[in-house]
């Protein structure tokens, strides 16, 4: 039985890492770091799972003579990040990705849990799912985030977590995604991945995710397709992850 959808949060539940790019630009210029992060170059920067360590990653890679005083101002840094991207969220730009509103709608009424596993910061979770399920009726009943891991993407150790709080077993769960190093967790935490692909994802290979496509998709608006399993109108829905599951977990016996 299917008894769990487990999301990651930045570019699959929302389009949310080219604010934290800009974010990171407006912390730079506050405090006068002449640094500024391109999206392309970011894109490569995304390699490295975790806002904290992706600083660590770029100083130690660019600026390696000033290495230890800058790693010093790491917490001022990402601290003013997250509040500038806090600000560039309240402002519009965190809405969820196509078709995951009716996805998480229809898991609820069915009585399929619902968790977050990822390597962002708590605080960041908190304030996507306030301003995208304003009537206080947050529906995710399991969040693991950011450091409570001890080793980020692709490392198995958040999606691990997140089984272990849902009191499951892994095979009884699918887990989605958007990037490479994603899913390498997701399947070495025995999770079965749905890849959907984001805007800063475009160039990541998919591969061990059992379908890939461009998002959930909306009746009347369907997704695009990629890889692997095909969705009836090419909508994700709860009833259709059902049949398939089943019929993995018939093929796994």
């Amino acid at each position: 039985m299917l008894k769990a959808l487990i999301f990651d949060v930045d570019g699959t539940l929302a389009e949310t890492e080219d604010l934290h790019r800009q974010g990171f630009n407006r912390a730079f210029q506050a405090l006068g770091l002449p640094w500024h992060w391109s999206p392309d170059f970011y894109a490569e920067l995304l390699k490295v799972m975790g806002g904290k360590e992706r600083l660590v990653h770029y100083i130690e890679r660019f600026h390696s003579e000033e290495a230890q005083a800058l790693k010093a101002r790491m917490p001022e840094i990402h601290d003013l990040k997250t509040r500038f991207y806090g600000e560039l969220a309240q402002s519009g730009g965190l809405s969820l990705r196509p078709g995951v509103r009716r996805l998480v709608e229809q898991a609820r009424d069915g009585g399929v849990r619902l968790a977050v596993a990822t390597t962002t910061s708590r605080p960041n979770i908190d304030l996507l799912l306030r301003l995208n399920f304003p009537d206080g009726a947050q529906p995710f009943a399991v969040i693991a985030a950011g450091d409570e891991a001890a080793q980020k993407k692709p490392a198995p150790d958040i999606f691990a977590l997140a089984v272990h709080r849902l009191g499951i077993d892994p095979s009884e769960a699918i887990a989605f995604e958007d990037s490479a190093a994603g899913i390498r967790s997701a399947l070495a935490a025995g999770l079965p991945v749905l890849a959907t692909r984001s805007r800063y994802t475009k160039s990541h290979r998919l591969d061990g995710a059992f379908s890939a496509v461009s998002d959930l998709g909306e009746p009347g608006a369907p997704h695009e397709h990629l890889q692997g399993h095909v969705w009836p109108d090419g909508v994700v829905t709860l009833d259709a992850l059902r049949t398939w599951h089943a019929g993995h977990l018939r093929g796994a016996a």
